[in-house]
């Protein structure tokens, strides 16, 4: 199974069955299907929505097993597991089965000392089918026979290209790269890779935290489904992307002070090139109203005509609580804005996203992506719910 992005469509994620044939992360699919091997494999549009909803479900039932969860990607947590009593492989058991009862979602789960460590134990649950879905890598001897037979490529924190550098010195596996002397680890890989290498050594350098309370931005960027050149168009898609990044703000609780818009002709064509970020600070808040029309200004001041945009964003930073008050005398009215903003939720959470939204953002929204091969969205939209029958 895949999903495709818009315009040059790209395999994203991607399962361990597509791997196996050939298909690689970015080749672009209409040459990749050409292939014999591949014409059986089933390909979906980019479905953030549904994606997005099955994370949180995902992450709710964590909360209700571990102390701490720390979202590392949509479809990754690391979770602290030091405060679980009993056996470790029996905890993490009854974990994955949670999250299939509550979330209907297939989980591995790796663990060990590190977070490099817990990743790489990750990836040998979903590799090998002898593992049964979990794997433990906090014995030592245990550690080094997969390190002597895995290949440097699978650890977290090196790319690509230093993969390559490191081979040509002949640093093949993980054992190989645990007994490189630790200042050439250093010389070649910054401070990163003595990271790294430590990590594996099972010292931690990398705390577990919780992400959601540290967060400094909130985005909402997407590449339109065609090129826009005008200004009406983006101003719709803009409207969007504040409704966005301000509903998720509202879910956390939390209120945003400065916002930025971005503008971006395609960088891989012949049109002209040309990108824009502008922003500036605002009065703190979450309302989806204040964020479309701050969204606006910024990104009339971005915008000029004759360009093909290609994709835009909104950006909101300098994120505090809700309700801080920052300012004396306020222009805008909290108590109103947030009972407004609570009905508005409401009813998108009761009868589907986008039941309840601004007229700015269009009716017929033309520039959104295309999505033609789109799975179902089972879980946030009420007109696609999975019906049942029985007889």
């Amino acid at each position: 199974m895949l999903a495709g992005g818009v315009c040059i469509v790209l395999p994203i994620p991607h399962n361990s069955e597509a791997k196996v044939l050939g298909v690689k992360m970015g080749e672009p699919w209409h040459i990749a299907r050409q292939r014999p091997e591949v014409r059986s494999v089933a390909w979906y549009s980019s479905n953030y929505a549904l994606y997005a909803d099955m994370s949180r479900r995902m992450y709710e039932v964590l909360q209700d097993h571990v102390p701490t969860v720390e979202p590392y990607s949509i479809d990754e947590m690391f979770l602290d597991l030091d405060a679980l009593p009993g056996d470790l492989h029996e905890r993490c058991a009854e974990i994955r089965d949670a999250v299939w009862c509550h979330a209907k979602i297939p989980t591995c789960i790796g663990w060990g000392p590190t977070k490099t460590i817990a990743k790489l134990a990750n990836g040998l649950a979903k590799s090998s089918m002898r593992f049964g879905g979990l794997c433990d890598l906090t014995n030592v001897q245990i550690r080094q026979e997969w390190y002597a037979v895995t290949s440097i490529e699978e650890v977290w924190g090196i790319g690509r290209k230093t993969v390559k550098k490191l081979q040509m010195m002949g640093v093949q596996t993980i054992a190989d790269f645990v007994e490189l002397d630790p200042k050439v680890a250093r010389k070649l890989l910054t401070v990163v890779g003595a990271r790294v290498q430590a990590e594996l050594k099972g010292q931690s350098c990398l705390a577990l935290s919780d992400v959601a309370s540290a967060r400094k931005s909130i985005a909402s960027t997407r590449t339109f489904g065609r090129l826009l050149t005008e200004w009406n168009e983006i101003r719709e898609a803009l409207a969007c992307y504040a409704t966005r990044a301000a509903e998720k703000l509202r879910s956390e609780n939390l209120e945003a002070a400065h916002i930025s818009v971005f503008l971006q002709t395609n960088p891989n064509s012949s049109d002209p090139k040309y990108y824009k970020h502008i922003g500036g600070n605002i009065e703190p808040t979450s309302d989806t109203r204040d964020l479309i029309q701050h969204a606006a200004v910024f990104g009339k001041a971005a915008w000029l005509p004759h360009y093909r945009y290609f994709k835009a964003g909104v950006i909101l930073t300098d994120l505090r609580p809700m309700g801080m008050q920052s300012e004396l005398f306020m222009k805008r009215q909290p108590e109103t804005s947030k009972m407004a903003m609570k009905i508005m939720d409401h009813i998108n959470a009761r009868f589907g996203t986008g039941t309840l939204r601004a007229s700015s953002i269009g009716i017929k929204q033309n520039w959104i992506p295309r999505s033609a091969f789109r799975s179902g969205r089972y879980t946030t939209c009420i007109s696609e719910i999975i019906k049942a029958k029985s007889w």
